[in-house]
C-alpha cells in the first residue's frame, strides 16, 4: 500500500511540474533575489501565467555567436492570446515570397493592391503614410509600420498575400510548429472569412502607368487549423461593443479561444533568432532574405517611431508618440527617451489581458547583447473584452524590470571576447 502511495505522489508530483512549464535555476534565481519586484508574480505565477525565455550569446574569437537559453514556466501547452506578435512572422513570408517569385520590376517598394470580391472583404488601393510613394500601400511599408507602431492593418496585407494555408504550412516546414496563425486582426470576420484571402496585385511604380506586374487571386485554406480540444478561459466576457475589443453586455461563461490565432514563447524566440541571426540556424529554419532585405528589418525593428520620416508620428497624442513606444522590456513603464547606447530589436504584443515582448537587446557601448522574450496576463478580474486591463499596474513594470534584472545581470557576466556589433548598428 504504501509502495502505492508513494507512486501515485510521484505521478501527481510529475503532472505538477508539467502544469508548472520548465524553468531553470538561474531565471528562477534571479526572479528570487528581487522579491520587491517578482514577489507578487512568483507567489501565483498560475496567476499570471508567465513564461519567460532568456538566451545569453557569446562570441568566439571569430565572432561566431553561441548561445545559451534558460526558461521560466516554458510550457507550450498553456495558452496564452499571442495578440501583435504575429505580426514578425508575416513580415518575414511576405519578404521570401516576394523574393521566391523572382519577377523582374517586384520589390518590396512595389505599389501594392488589396482588392475585394466577397462579402466583408476590405480593399486598399491608398496609404496617405506613404509619402515616399505617392500615398500608395508597399510591402516595404506595411511592414515599417508593423515593426513601427504595430500597425493591424498592415499585417491584415501581409496575411491576405501569404493566404492562411501557405502562412502556416510554410512556417511548420521550415520546423516551428507550435503556432495557428488563423486570423486577421481587428475586424470581426468568421473562420470562414478568414480562410479567404481577398486578391492582392502589384503594379509598376507610380512614375508611370500603374500597370499589373503581378495578379494573385483570392486565395482559400483547405486546411483545418485548431487545438487538440477546447480553450477557454476566464469567467466572463462583453459582447455588442462599438469596436472589436471591447463590449457592454457581459456574458457570465468563460471566453472561448479555441479558434484564435496561437504562437508558442519558444517558437517566437526561434523565428527571432533565425531572423538575427539566419547563419547560427539549419538551413531548413531560415528564411529566403536577401541582405537587404535583414538590414531593412533590423533597421525598422530598431527604430524610434520618432525617428521615422515615413511613415512620420508626429502628433504627441498619436500611436509612437514616445521613444520607447513598443519596447516594453527595459522601458515598458516610461515614456523618457531611451539610452542612444541601447537599441532593442523586437516585437510586442497586448490584446485579451496578455503582454508580450520578444526581443533581442543591444548595449552598443558595453559590448552586450542577450535575447529576452516573456508573456505575462493581467486580467484580474477574469472579463474579457472589457477594457479592463491591468496593464499599467502589472504588466509593464513586469516587463521594465524584468528586462532591466537580465540587463544588470548581463553587465557583470564575463565575457572572453567582446561581440562585433556593427551588423546591427545604424543611422536612423
Amino acid at each position: 500500500m504504501k509502495k502505492i502511495t508513494l507512486f501515485l505522489y510521484f505521478i501527481l508530483s510529475l503532472n505538477y511540474a508539467f502544469s508548472q512549464g520548465k524553468s531553470d535555476k538561474l531565471l528562477i534565481k534571479l526572479l528570487k533575489s528581487h522579491p520587491d519586484k517578482f514577489g507578487m508574480i512568483l507567489k501565483e505565477p498560475e496567476k499570471y501565467r508567465v513564461q519567460i525565455v532568456y538566451t545569453q550569446i557569446d562570441r568566439g574569437k571569430d565572432n561566431v555567436p553561441h548561445f545559451k537559453t534558460y526558461r521560466y514556466r516554458l510550457n507550450k501547452d498553456e495558452y496564452f492570446y499571442p495578440a501583435s506578435t504575429v505580426k514578425f512572422p508575416a513580415c518575414l513570408l511576405a519578404l521570401e515570397k516576394l523574393n521566391q517569385l523572382n519577377i523582374k520590376g517586384l520589390s518590396r517598394q512595389s505599389p501594392m493592391q488589396n482588392d475585394s470580391i466577397e462579402k466583408g472583404q476590405i480593399r486598399k488601393y491608398t496609404d496617405p503614410t506613404n509619402t515616399e510613394n505617392h500615398g500608395l500601400p508597399s510591402m516595404e511599408h506595411y511592414i515599417k509600420k508593423i515593426l513601427l507602431v504595430s500597425d493591424n492593418d498592415a499585417f491584415n496585407r501581409l496575411y491576405e498575400f501569404m493566404g492562411q494555408e501557405a502562412f502556416n504550412e510554410t512556417l511548420y516546414k521550415k520546423g516551428y510548429k507550435d503556432l495557428r496563425i488563423v486570423h486577421r486582426l481587428s475586424v470581426p470576420f468568421t473562420r470562414e472569412q478568414n480562410k479567404r484571402s481577398n486578391p492582392v496585385k502589384f503594379l509598376t511604380p507610380p512614375e508611370g502607368s500603374l500597370e499589373p506586374i503581378y495578379t494573385q487571386p483570392m486565395l482559400v485554406s483547405n486546411k483545418l487549423y485548431e487545438p487538440k480540444a477546447p480553450i477557454k478561459m476566464g469567467k466572463g466576457y462583453m459582447v455588442a461593443g462599438k469596436n472589436y475589443y471591447v463590449g457592454d453586455s457581459l456574458v457570465n461563461e468563460p471566453f472561448d479561444f479555441t479558434y484564435k490565432n496561437y504562437f508558442a514563447l519558444e517558437n517566437q524566440q526561434a523565428i527571432l533568432k533565425a531572423c538575427l541571426f539566419p547563419e547560427s540556424v539549419k538551413p531548413e529554419n531560415r528564411f529566403n532574405l536577401k541582405e537587404d532585405d535583414y538590414q531593412f528589418l533590423y533597421k525598422s525593428m530598431s527604430m524610434s517611431p520618432l525617428e521615422s520620416q515615413c511613415p512620420a508620428y508626429p502628433d504627441k497624442d498619436s500611436a509612437g508618440a514616445w521613444d520607447s513606444y513598443c519596447k516594453f522590456l527595459m522601458f515598458g513603464d516610461s515614456k523618457a527617451p531611451m539610452p542612444k547606447n541601447i537599441r532593442i530589436f523586437n516585437k510586442v504584443g497586448d490584446a485579451y489581458g496578455f503582454l508580450l515582448d520578444n526581443a533581442y537587446i543591444v548595449d552598443f557601448d558595453k559590448k552586450i547583447e542577450f535575447m529576452l522574450s516573456a508573456v505575462i496576463y493581467c486580467n484580474s478580474d477574469g472579463v474579457f473584452n472589457d477594457d479592463k486591463y491591468d496593464y499599467e499596474t502589472v504588466g509593464f513594470p513586469f516587463m521594465a524590470q524584468l528586462g532591466k534584472v537580465i540587463y544588470d545581470f548581463e553587465t557583470q557576466r564575463k565575457r572572453k571576447f567582446k561581440p562585433d556589433l556593427s551588423r546591427f548598428k545604424f543611422q536612423y
